[in-house]
């Protein structure tokens, strides 16, 4: 008995150990994957700064497998249970490089740029102004970052985020330089040489980042069960929907990130001006 004693020891004691390894491999998941995240992010800034006309849609590119590595990484920390402070701390600051520098970046150096430097003049004034909005791109996605991990979601639940995700303005601004890259299907567009494009595309990035710090509600598609058995009609259309972003990359991201924001700031604009006429009528009544 006492024999059989000593041998139970030491398989209970390697089978603690391989537990503790494995949940480290576990806990090393979602780091890699935020690890990947700051990857793409670090890439999309140096493309952006060369700044030759394919490093601007390679630079739109890692951004969007940013986004993809943003989404997997929290994923897969919730469902293996690894959810941490410090996990949260590294994907924010992933993220303000990711979602904040790298965009930012790649607004100037692909929108600004080249129109300032045609013009020794008053196109000059026009970087100034240029790298002034980006800052504020910047800023405005940190701030967001801060107010998201200080406030978290929405009261109404975790279907909505308070301000846009700081991946969907990266998005936008990625998607509409990956659509207009040198040989693709739409217009031929290795950087903007206009000042007045400039100026447009300059007054979007500021309206990104006003979106960001505001308090329009955003869906965020965390209440969809992945986990349970979905219809064979939906797993189908999923898969047709990842067929067309792959063969039609240009088109379909740019839709889908346009969408995602016009739709979500006219459900907002519906909303207030439909409580304001429900006041009124209150208000009115004797």
């Amino acid at each position: 008995m006492a024999d059989l004693d000593q041998h139970e020891i030491p398989i209970e004691g390697r089978r603690t150990r391989v537990q503790a390894r494995l949940r480290r491999g576990i806990f090393l998941l979602p780091a890699m994957m935020t690890s990947a995240n700051l990857l793409c992010g670090y890439y999309a800034v140096v493309a952006s700064v060369v700044g030759a006309p394919e490093d601007f849609n390679h630079a739109a590119k890692a951004i969007g497998f940013a986004i993809v590595f943003d989404s997997l990484d929290g994923r897969i920390a919730r469902m293996t249970g690894t959810n941490t402070e410090f996990g949260v701390q590294f994907d924010s600051l992933a993220d303000v490089v990711s979602f904040g520098v790298a965009p930012a970046v790649l607004a100037y150096s692909w929108g600004v740029r080249s129109v300032a430097n045609l013009d020794p003049g008053p196109l000059r004034q026009l970087g100034h102004f240029g790298w002034l909005c980006c800052l504020a791109f910047l800023i405005c996605c940190a701030w967001r970052l801060a107010r998201f991990n200080v406030q978290g979601m929405a009261p109404g639940g975790s279907k909505y985020f308070v301000g846009m995700p700081t991946p969907a303005a990266a998005g936008v601004i990625a998607s509409i330089v990956h659509a207009f890259h040198p040989g693709g299907p739409l217009l031929d567009v290795g950087s903007l040489t206009d000042w007045r494009w400039s100026v447009a595309w300059l007054l979007l990035a500021v309206a990104l980042g006003g979106l960001m710090t505001s308090t329009i509600r955003f869906y965020s598609f965390k209440d969809v069960p992945w986990r349970k058995k979905q219809p064979a009609f939906l797993i189908l259309f999923t898969l047709l929907l990842l067929a067309i972003i792959w063969n039609f990359s240009e088109i379909a991201l740019i839709s889908l990130a346009c969408t995602y924001t016009v739709a979500s700031f006219t459900l907002h604009m519906v909303r207030f001006f439909r409580h304001r006429a429900v006041a009124r009528t209150a208000s009115s009544r004797p």
